[in-house]
């Protein structure tokens, strides 16, 4: 809980929510990249066939670095909401949309594991 009666306090918070913001962002892309590097190899590779079990892991490991992306997600907008709530009012800025920055992380969290399921279904 902050002592100060200042909205400064706030706005730092939010900063380091985009900050959890960027780094799951980060952590999804590689993880989508590193699937379709496996689906690349297998292009490669049309006359030498990988073996179902390399092809599996990039599909594996992917998924796993989009769903690392979605909790951190998850985590930092409930991270978030929970700090939001011990601010005193003086210290929540007047006419600033308090609820927009964990809905976009909550809504970038369940993007992220739609397209890790689609992913998987595809395969």
């Amino acid at each position: 809980m902050s002592y100060l009666d200042d909205p400064r306090v706030y706005f730092a918070a939010e900063r380091t929510l985009l900050a959890w913001q960027r780094s799951a962002i980060a952590l999804m892309g590689l993880g989508f990249v590193i699937e379709r590097f496996g689906l690349f190899m297998q292009l490669v590779a049309q006359d030498h066939p990988l073996p179902h079990a390399q092809s599996a892991l990039s599909l594996y490991i992917g998924v796993g670095f989009i769903l690392i992306g979605a909790c951190t997600a998850l985590l930092s907008a409930l991270q978030f909401l929970v700090f939001s709530q011990s601010l005193n009012p003086q210290e929540k800025p007047r006419g600033h949309v308090l609820w927009l920055p964990p809905a976009v992380n909550l809504f970038l969290a369940v993007t992220a594991i739609g397209l890790s399921g689609w992913l998987i279904v595809t395969r």
